[in-house]
């Protein structure tokens, strides 16, 4: 089973109906995605530096707007360590209203799903018009 969270910068609903999709799509790609609220698996609040080993501990995915995983130096350092898989979608100066957030979301799952079997760690930063690995 791989584990895709969706971090609190996301509305937890968007992780539930993400997870109802995909637990159709299971069957029928022969595979097993299970898409969680890090919210609701870790608690409100939960630090990074709480659930980034948990999840990198289970090979998990994690989708967040917070690139400072990955500007910070300890949380790099930190999803580096513990092999975990992040993409970072980056958000238009104005922000995403929740439907451009679905949008965005639906329009990515194909490539998530595909370049989650990538060698660990990895991320990718997603915008409106590109996704592009991080180093």
């Amino acid at each position: 089973m791989t584990n895709i969270y969706i971090d609190e910068n996301f509305s937890h609903h968007l992780a539930s109906g993400l997870d109802l999709f995909q637990q159709h799509l299971n069957s029928n790609e022969k595979i097993n995605i299970q898409v969680l609220s890090i919210k609701k698996v870790f608690g409100r609040g939960a630090k990074d530096e709480d659930w980034i080993p948990l999840v990198g501990k289970e090979k998990g995915i994690v989708i967040t707007q917070d690139l400072r995983i990955h500007t910070t130096r300890h949380q790099n350092e930190l999803y580096k360590k513990h092999g975990l898989a992040v993409f970072f979608f980056k958000p238009p100066s104005n922000g995403y209203t929740f439907w451009e957030m679905v949008e965005q979301l639906v329009k990515r799952w194909p490539e998530i799903k595909k370049k989650a079997s990538d060698e660990r760690p990895f991320a990718y930063r997603i915008s409106p018009k590109n996704m592009e690995r991080l180093k």
